[in-house]
This record gives structure tokens, C-alpha cells and sequence, in this order.
């Protein structure tokens, strides 16, 4: 076992536990580790901290109460046996496997051990269909798929030649997921001992394709392992933590949070199984398990916010959101139940957490926090790319490639070199910094838009919106209008207990009229459920479609505007 990595990766891991309260000493202090020109995380890293240590890696408790501990030195040896079956199966150093498992120990397992023998993880989403399985494969070069017994027939009219191996039963065509793991290896079983460069491929992420098809983002066995040290001390985990993460199988952020920023930092992942969400359940859960730091989506913020709070679970520390911007409201009202301020952060597919309001930081509401150590944020002018301006497109300064930066797009040069341009990475994200440093989300480059030739931000205006209480989420997007070049339309989810009806509609436009500025005012209105991905990103450009579609029509059908209402009136003199 080489122990020269883990050495200069525990060094780097230890100026941020040490500094967890003092981001200005943490940004002085930190530099990327130099791992060396061969690394392999799970051998270097999680083998080397497993060794003889009985502690819980992982806790899973499902909906009925039953309950399962893996221990650190368990969950090494399980992906070590693992790791030769898939040797002795055919995979091999620089194959494409992808994983389709829910939240279960094989999910754990079989990411390290698909590290151990050098192939590429490609993490894929269970709600996906045979159709995005189909383009996953051909575009994903996969050579082998994992997945659980319910997800095979998924499968039945998805060509290619890939191994199939399945996990909790037996299915035709498939192989069988060993259920031996747990027991003593023979002694001339096949050992990990593949070496793999620094920059070598170890995980291919599908994105969730918002706006496009999605891209598929290739990060190497140092951009994430390693670059995921931001993302640790972003939540502010510690040894011996007990972390929850509310986060599905298949994307970026269940890494961030449910794999590789916890067993960085040594601590426990505990996951909470539900069929359906549960506010008081998971409550509970946090109290009864002693949780001390909790990651969710905004989405989830806000159901809790509508349930009963109730009191702060005794253990809880650490209380964070990432995956869209955090409303100012929600953090408010957290804050008075629980007397503990959500930290916002951001990041994206193509990085780990790269902004954040880190531990000991004063956060400014609606904030998304500052730079991370070992980042350099510059926002360009959306225009003319020029840096330094207080409002502009937020970029990661190339001068000094930060480690935690993808590799690139599997496949598309051109689309890489675009994402590089100019000494940057673009993000496609706007923000304004303000006079302490800190950024605030101001939305994507293709959803700010123009009203009556001023600058709406759709963020700004959602935030506004759920300060009221009809109002559970939102999504604003421009409505073209013959004058105005575009009116802003609100696209709203209702609370419980709110009607879709002309009472609500006014009161909610009402409201929009005091809460901000003319130009950002919300002059229509649609109830219903909003169009999402899969994992669970709001579609705006479905809604701006649907816009473009009826511009200079008659309201649509459900639409309530703000001239249909006295006193609502849209006028000069109200304006």
C-alpha cells in the first residue's frame, strides 16, 4: 500500500479541518496537494484510512425501519472482492461502466471498486428510460452496466455489446451480482493493484440537460477525488460526522455529498431511504441518528419550511444547500427555528464546489458565498469578456488551473475548447459581486432578459415571489410583448391549501407590485406544476417556449394578468 499520496492529501485535508472557522486563513493557507504523476483515490486514499478502522463509513435506514452499518475497514475489503469479480469478468483499466443502483451499499461499493481496477464510472440517474439509456451507451461508450433486478427490462430493446450484470436477483442475459462480499477472501483472489495516472479518466457525468442534450463531462482520478476537498470544507465536515445528504444516485452532487467529501473528511454517510418525501420522518431521523451536518436542495428546503420545523436536532452543526440558488426567505425562517443559517454553495458537473459561504463566514441573505480556497473566481463581462466587472459571467481564472476543473467533454473537442476560451472556464452563470467579496446567483446567461430595455433577473424575482405565502416554487420567464419587448410571466407551484383561482392570482400580483421594482414586476400568471429534469433542475427553456408560442395571442388558458384585475392596472402613472 503506497502511502506517499494519501501523506500530501491528508496535509491539504488538515489546513482546511484547522482552519474550518477561518476562511481567510483557509484561502492563505491551502494549496492543491501534488499527489504525485500516478493516483488512484480508492487505493491511495479510502484503503489507506479504512485499514483497521471500525468506524462507520456508511448508515442506510430504509422507510420500515430496517437498518444497515458497513464499517470503514468492511467497505475496503467488500470493493476489494469486488473489484475481482469485475477484473475477472472483463473489466478492465479504461472501460466505461455504467452504474444504475438507488441508494444501497452496492451503489459504495461498486464506485470504488470500479476505481480499484482503473475503468471509468459512469453514474447514471434510475428514473431514466430505455430511450436515455440507448443514447447513455452509444455516446458513453459503455462497456458494461450494474443495476438493480427492477431496472432490467428497461434494457430489453437497448443494443450494444456490453456485460450486464444485475444486483438483487437473476434476470436472462444478465450476470449476478456476487453475494459473498462480506466473507474472507481466498488467498490467490485477484488483488487491485492497477496504476493509474493522475490524469486519467475516472468518471464520465451526464449533465441535466436543461437546455440541450446533456453534455458528458470527463473528470480524472485527481479533479474530483481530490478536487473535492473545496467541497468538504464548503459543508464543514469533520472526522467522525455523521452526514446526510438528500441527493439521488446518478448525479454530480451525490458524489459531492454522499461519497467523496464525507469519507474525505473520515466521517459517516447516512442515508435515509424514502418512497415518497416525508418532512417528519426525516426530521426524525436527524434527531434520532445524532446528524451533524445536513446538505438538501433548495426543493427540499422549502417543504421542510412548510411542515413543522419544530425544534433543531440536537446534533446538527452544520446546515447546507446547493444545486439552484436559496432563497433569502428560506434561510430566514430556518434560521428562527433552528438558530442555525444555511450556508448556500455552488458549483457545477464540470467542478466540485468552487463558491460557497464557508463556516465562521457572515452570510449575506440571497448570497452564494465567496471563492474557495484554491479558486480564483473572475466575473467577465457577458459582452465584451472584459474581467473585473461587478455584475458579469462567473469564470474560473486558467492562469493556474485549479485542480477540481474537469478534464473536458467526453468526445467534443470544440465544445471543450469553447468551455476554455480566452484563459477561462466559463460557467454560463451570472453574478454580482458585492462590495465584501461575496457573489449573488443572478441566473443563466440564456435566462436574464430584457423588460422595457432593463435587466431582469429571474432569481431576484423568485425570491421575491416566495415571500408570499400562496407561493411554494416558482420559475420566471420573459413573456414577449409588443411594447415592452417582454413582460415578465411567473410560472407558480401553490402551497397547501391555496386555490389556483382569481383570489389567489391577485393577491400574489399584488404583492409582486410592492415587493419590487416596476420593471421586474410580475405582469402574468400561470399556476401548475413546473417542468423539471430528472434531477431535478426547473426547464425554463420549456417555458420560454411555451411563451414564444403564444406571444401576442390572447392569455392562454389558466394565464391571469395584471390588467384583468382593478387597481392592477398596468399604466404609466402606476409604473
Amino acid at each position: 500500500m503506497r502511502t506517499e499520496p494519501a501523506t500530501a492529501f491528508r496535509a491539504a485535508r488538515d489546513v482546511l479541518l484547522h482552519a474550518r472557522s477561518d476562511s481567510a486563513a483557509a484561502r492563505r493557507d491551502f494549496r492543491w496537494p501534488d499527489v504525485g504523476e500516478t493516483f488512484n483515490w480508492a487505493i491511495d486514499w479510502f484503503d489507506v484510512i479504512a485499514q483497521d478502522n471500525d468506524r462507520d463509513a456508511l448508515v442506510i435506514v430504509e422507510e420500515d425501519g430496517r437498518e444497515s452499518h458497513t464499517t470503514y475497514a468492511a467497505m475496503s475489503a467488500r470493493s476489494d472482492r469486488l473489484a475481482a469479480r469485475l477484473h475477472d469478468l472483463g473489466v478492465g483499466k479504461g472501460d466505461h461502466v455504467l452504474l444504475m443502483l438507488d441508494n444501497q451499499l452496492e451503489l459504495w461499493e461498486s464506485m470504488l471498486a470500479v476505481m480499484k481496477v482503473g475503468a471509468v464510472i459512469l453514474p447514471t440517474s434510475t428514473m431514466l428510460g430505455a430511450a436515455d439509456l440507448q443514447d447513455r451507451i452509444d455516446r458513453g461508450r459503455v462497456a458494461h452496466v450494474v443495476t438493480t433486478l427492477r431496472e432490467t427490462p428497461k434494457y430489453a430493446d437497448v443494443t450494444g455489446d456490453f456485460t450486464r450484470i444485475v444486483v438483487g436477483g437473476s434476470a436472462d442475459g444478465w450476470t449476478t451480482y456476487p453475494d459473498d462480499l462480506g466473507e474472507p477472501a481466498p488467498a490467490d483472489e485477484w488483488r487491485p493493484e492497477v496504476v493509474t495516472a493522475a490524469d486519467d479518466p475516472c468518471l464520465v457525468y451526464f449533465t441535466s440537460g436543461t437546455t440541450d442534450k446533456p453534455k458528458m463531462v470527463v473528470h480524472t482520478q485527481t479533479s474530483y477525488p481530490v478536487g473535492h476537498l473545496t467541497t468538504m470544507y464548503w459543508i464543514g465536515l469533520q472526522p467522525g460526522d455523521v452526514h446526510l445528504a438528500i441527493s439521488s444516485p446518478g448525479w454530480g452532487k451525490h458524489a459531492w455529498s454522499c461519497f467523496f467529501a464525507p469519507w474525505i473528511a473520515e466521517a459517516t454517510v447516512f442515508v435515509y431511504n424514502q418512497e415518497r418525501f416525508d418532512p417528519a420522518a426525516l426530521l426524525h431521523q436527524l434527531e434520532r441518528a445524532e446528524v451533524t451536518s445536513f446538505c438538501a436542495p433548495p426543493t427540499v428546503w422549502r417543504l421542510l419550511i412548510q411542515a413543522d420545523l419544530g425544534a433543531r436536532p440536537r446534533a446538527l452543526r452544520e446546515v447546507v444547500s446547493a444545486g439552484e440558488p436559496l432563497n433569502p426567505e428560506v434561510i430566514r425562517l430556518v434560521e428562527e427555528a433552528w438558530g442555525r443559517t444555511i450556508r448556500d454553495g455552488y458549483g457545477q458537473t464540470e467542478t466540485t464546489a468552487i463558491v460557497g459561504n464557508a463556516p465562521g463566514d457572515t452570510v449575506r441573505p440571497g448570497a452564494m458565498g465567496h471563492g474557495l480556497p484554491g479558486i480564483a473566481i473572475e466575473l467577465l463581462d457577458p459582452v465584451t469578456g472584459e474581467p473585473g466587472v461587478p455584475e458579469g459571467e462567473v469564470c474560473l481564472d486558467l492562469t493556474t488551473r485549479p485542480v477540481n476543473l474537469m478534464a473536458g467533454y467526453l468526445d467534443a473537442p470544440e465544445r471543450t475548447d469553447d468551455a476554455l476560451r480566452g484563459g477561462y472556464f466559463h460557467t454560463g452563470d451570472v453574478a454580482t459581486r458585492h462590495e465584501d467579496g461575496s457573489l449573488t446567483f443572478v441566473g443563466r446567461t440564456d435566462d436574464v432578459f430584457k423588460s422595457s430595455d432593463y435587466k431582469v433577473s429571474p432569481f431576484e424575482v423568485e425570491s421575491a415571489l416566495l415571500q408570499h405565502p400562496a407561493v411554494a416554487e416558482s420559475a420566471v420567464v420573459p413573456a414577449p410583448h409588443e411594447s415592452r419587448l417582454n413582460v415578465v410571466k411567473a410560472y407558480v407551484t401553490l402551497a397547501a391549501g391555496w386555490e389556483p383561482s382569481a383570489e389567489t392570482a391577485r393577491s400574489i400580483l399584488a404583492h409582486a407590485r410592492t415587493a419590487m421594482p416596476a420593471w421586474q414586476r410580475v405582469r402574468r400568471l400561470e399556476f401548475g406544476a413546473l417542468p423539471k429534469t430528472v434531477s431535478g433542475k426547473i426547464r425554463r427553456v420549456e417555458l420560454r417556449a411555451r411563451e414564444q408560442e403564444a406571444a401576442g395571442g390572447p392569455p392562454v388558458a389558466g394565464e391571469w394578468r395584471d390588467d384583468q384585475f382593478d387597481g392592477l392596472r398596468t399604466g404609466r402613472r402606476e409604473d
